[in-house]
C-alpha cells in the first residue's frame, strides 16, 4: 500500500475528518481548532461570524519576513450515495486507499478543503519548517454562501501575502477565479385530484457522475434535473401527465447526480411511458457515452396517487426546466480553455405547496454573470414563477505583477524541474471577496489533486500532497523581508 506522506499532514487530515462540519454547522470544527491552538500555545481568535485565525511567530532569524496568511475553509460538501447510511452531523468520514487515491466509503471525502486545512495546521505544528510570521485563516460556510468571507471585517487578518489552499490540481497555480450568483424560482401550486383509471409510476435518473458546478461544468457531464425535465417534456407532448412529486439535486455548487418524479398517466398510456423511457435512456447513453458510463433511467410502478400538482403549474415548471440554460454559456476570449460563463440547474425541491428551483450562474466577467442570471430569471418569470437572485460574489482579477506568484513559480521550477501552469479557474474562490476588502493583498491558490469534488466519488491523489507540502514550505522559506 502506498505510504501516506507527509505523515503529519495525513494524521491531521484524519483528525479533521473525525469532526462533523456541514456548511453552516462548523461549531465542532471551531472547537477543534481552538483546542489545536491551545495545545501548542498558539494565538487564537474568532470574529463575529465564527471565522478563525491561528497565529504563529516567525522561526529564529525570520522575524523580518513579510507575514503570510494560509487560508482554507472549515466546512465540507455533504453528499452521499442513496444506499449509504451516514449522518454528516455526527459520523466521522470513513476513508480508504485505492492505489494512489484516497477515497471515502459512499460519501464525499472532505478533502475539499480538509486537506488544505491539514497542510496549514501541519505548518503550525511543525518545529522544523523555516518561516516568517504566519496566520492561518479558516473561514465558515464557503460551500453554500461564502458566508465567512462575506462577513469578515477588514483588519481581521494582517498578512501581506495570502496562499489559498482550496485548489484541486497540483502543478497549477491559480491567480484568478469566477464570480457567482444564485437564482431561485418558486412555483406555487394547488393540489388537484388524479382522475380514476390513471396509473402512477416513478421516473428516476440515477448513476450520474455529478461534480463541481465550476470545475466540472465543461466536462460534458449530464445533469439529472435536465434529463428528468427533458423526458417529462417529451411525454407531456404525447399524453396527459399528472405530476405528484418532483425532486432532484441538493447544492447550488454541485452538478445533480440524481432526480425523480412521481407521475400518473391514463392507464392505456403506461406501456408507452415505459417504452419511451427505454428509448430515451438509450439515446442519452449514446450522447454521454464517454462521461456517464453508469447512467440509469428507470420507470417503476408506485403507490397510486390521489393528488397531483395542478396541470398549469406542472406544465409551466417542466417547460421552463426544459428551456433554462444549463452548462457552459461562453468561453473566455482572453484565456484559452477557460470557461467564462455558465449556469447550473442545481436542485428542485417541493416545500409545502411550493416547488423551489435553485440555479447558480458563474462568470469571470461581472456583466456576463449578471446577464446569465437575467436569462435564467426571464425563463422562469415567463413560466409564472417568483424569481429572486442573491447579491452574488465577485471574481478575482489576475495580477500580472504579483510578487507572490513569482516566488511560487520560481519555487516550483526549482523543486520539480518544470514550469507550473499559471491559470484562472471557473470555480469561485474566497480570494475574490478578500481582494475587495484587502485591495493590496497579494494572493495565489494551489493544492493537491482532487477529482469528483462535491460528490461521493471525491478522491485525493496521495503523492501530490507531499509535492504541495514541499512547495508550500519552500515558498515560506523564500518570502522576502518587509
Amino acid at each position: 500500500m502506498i505510504e501516506l506522506k507527509p505523515k503529519k499532514v495525513f494524521d491531521i487530515f484524519k483528525q479533521i475528518n473525525a469532526v462533523p462540519r456541514p456548511s453552516k454547522h462548523e461549531e465542532k470544527m471551531i472547537d477543534f481548532l481552538r483546542q489545536f491552538a491551545a495545545e501548542r500555545n498558539l494565538r487564537f481568535k474568532t470574529d463575529e461570524c465564527g471565522n478563525v485565525i491561528i497565529a504563529k511567530d516567525a522561526t529564529p532569524g525570520m522575524e523580518n519576513r513579510s507575514k503570510v496568511v494560509m487560508q482554507g475553509h472549515m466546512d465540507m460538501v455533504c453528499e452521499k450515495n442513496g444506499d449509504v447510511d451516514f449522518d454528516f452531523y455526527h459520523d466521522a468520514i470513513q476513508t480508504y486507499v485505492d492505489g494512489e487515491w484516497m477515497k471515502a466509503k459512499g460519501t464525499t471525502l472532505g478533502a475539499d478543503c480538509g486537506i488544505g486545512d491539514a497542510l496549514a495546521l501541519a505548518i503550525l505544528d511543525a518545529d522544523d519548517v523555516e518561516h516568517g510570521p504566519i496566520e492561518c485563516l479558516f473561514t465558515r460556510d464557503e460551500e453554500t454562501g461564502l458566508t465567512g468571507a462575506f462577513e469578515m471585517k477588514p483588519g481581521f487578518m494582517t498578512g501581506k501575502y495570502l496562499i489559498n489552499l482550496d485548489s484541486e490540481d497540483e502543478g497549477e497555480i491559480f491567480v484568478g477565479c469566477a464570480g457567482g450568483i444564485n437564482t431561485t424560482a418558486t412555483f406555487h401550486y394547488t393540489n388537484v385530484d388524479v382522475p380514476q383509471g390513471y396509473f402512477s409510476m416513478k421516473v428516476s435518473v440515477t448513476g450520474l457522475q455529478g461534480g463541481h458546478s465550476g470545475d466540472d461544468i465543461n466536462k460534458n457531464r449530464a445533469n439529472a434535473n435536465k434529463l428528468l425535465a427533458r423526458f417529462l417534456y417529451m411525454e407531456m407532448q404525447k399524453m396527459d401527465v399528472m405530476v405528484s412529486e418532483i425532486h432532484g439535486g441538493n447544492l447550488h455548487n454541485a452538478i445533480p447526480r440524481e432526480a425523480y418524479a412521481v407521475i400518473s398517466v391514463p392507464g392505456d398510456c403506461k406501456e408507452t411511458v415505459k417504452v419511451d423511457a427505454n428509448i430515451f435512456a438509450a439515446d442519452v447513453a449514446t450522447e454521454f457515452s464517454v462521461t456517464e458510463k453508469n447512467l440509469n433511467i428507470n420507470v417503476t410502478s408506485t403507490t397510486p396517487q390521489t393528488q397531483s400538482i395542478d396541470k398549469q403549474t406542472a406544465s409551466n415548471l417542466v417547460f421552463s426546466l426544459q428551456a433554462a440554460h444549463n452548462g457552459v454559456f461562453a468561453m473566455s476570449q482572453d484565456i484559452e480553455g477557460l470557461v467564462e460563463t455558465s449556469s447550473n440547474l442545481a436542485s428542485i425541491k417541493m416545500k409545502g405547496n411550493d416547488i423551489v428551483v435553485l440555479t447558480s450562474q458563474r462568470s469571470s466577467i461581472g456583466s456576463a454573470r449578471d446577464n446569465m442570471a437575467n436569462t435564467i430569471q426571464a425563463v422562469f418569470r415567463l413560466a409564472g414563477a417568483e424569481v429572486v437572485s442573491n447579491d452574488g460574489y465577485p471574481g478575482w482579477k489576475p495580477n500580472p505583477d504579483s510578487e507572490l506568484l513569482k516566488i511560487a513559480v520560481d519555487s516550483y521550477k526549482r523543486l520539480f524541474g518544470k514550469e507550473p501552469k499559471v491559470k484562472a479557474i471557473h470555480a469561485g474562490l474566497e480570494c475574490g471577496l478578500f481582494s475587495e476588502k484587502y485591495p493590496g493583498l497579494d494572493m495565489v491558490s494551489f493544492g493537491p489533486t482532487l477529482r469528483g469534488v462535491h460528490s461521493p466519488d471525491e478522491k485525493l491523489l496521495i503523492p501530490t500532497v507531499e509535492m504541495v507540502w514541499n512547495h508550500l514550505i519552500d515558498i515560506l522559506k523564500n518570502i522576502p523581508e518587509e
